[in-house]
């Protein structure tokens, strides 16, 4: 069983929501819900349900053309029930103050969004384990 999991994407224009190019704090819980199928189906060979978040935690604001790595961890398994954590970083940003197509790796990537919450998987549904 594979209890994390990671994906990285770019932040469009279109995931842009609000003035200044201002991503709306559900891209974060999307990537977080696509994470959490991953280590679904790596646990149980099926997408399963996610039941309900727990906590979710703004921390810093993401832009378009942001970076964003996002990652979860299941940290208990019930009879049907998965606990996960996530955390979303701002990896790389853009930086136009220098050119149009400038960007930069950070040093130290931006927690920008905590979460925790539970998934479930039918026990008729669960294929491997």
């Amino acid at each position: 069983m594979e209890n994390k999991a990671l994906i990285r994407m770019r932040m469009s224009c279109h995931d842009a929501h609000y003035g200044g190019n201002l991503v709306d704090g559900a891209k974060m819980l999307q990537l977080f819900g696509d994470v959490a199928t991953e280590l679904l189906i790596r646990n149980d060979g099926d997408e399963g349900l996610f039941k309900a978040y727990d906590s979710v935690e703004f921390m810093a604001p993401v832009y378009a053309g942001d970076y964003i790595e996002a990652t979860g961890e299941i940290v208990k398994v019930g009879n049907t029930s998965r606990k996960m954590v996530f955390e979303a970083r701002k990896v790389i940003i853009p930086r136009p103050d220098i050119s149009d197509s400038a960007a930069e790796v950070l040093e130290e990537p931006i927690i920008v969004c905590k979460a925790s919450g539970t998934c479930v998987t039918p026990k008729d549904k669960q294929r491997l384990g």
